[in-house]
C-alpha cells in the first residue's frame, strides 16, 4: 500500500496524479513536499521499507501538530 500527504483543498491525488497535484500545491503556497522532506529523516543507509516508514512517521507528525487542520493521509 503506497501513502501520501496532501491537503484538503487539492482535487488531485498525489499517488496517482502527482504532476497535477504537485502543481496545485505549489500553486497555492502549501509546499507539502518541502514539508515532508524538512519532517522526514530518510537516508541512503535505510531500506526502502525503513524510509517508507519514516515518511509515513513524517506524515503522521504533519498531521498531529497541524493547527489549520489542512493536511490529511491518502492510501492505495
Amino acid at each position: 500500500m503506497k501513502t501520501a500527504i496532501t491537503t484538503v483543498d487539492n482535487p488531485y491525488d498525489p499517488i496517482d496524479q502527482f504532476d497535477s497535484w504537485f502543481l496545485y500545491d505549489i500553486t497555492m503556497n502549501h509546499n507539502t513536499c518541502a514539508l515532508l522532506g524538512r519532517i522526514a529523516r530518510t537516508s541512503d543507509q535505510l531500506s526502502d521499507a525503513e524510509n517508507d516508514a519514516e515518511i509515513e512517521r513524517a506524515i503522521d507528525d504533519i498531521i498531529k501538530y497541524d493547527v489549520e487542520k489542512i493536511y490529511k493521509k491518502v492510501s492505495h
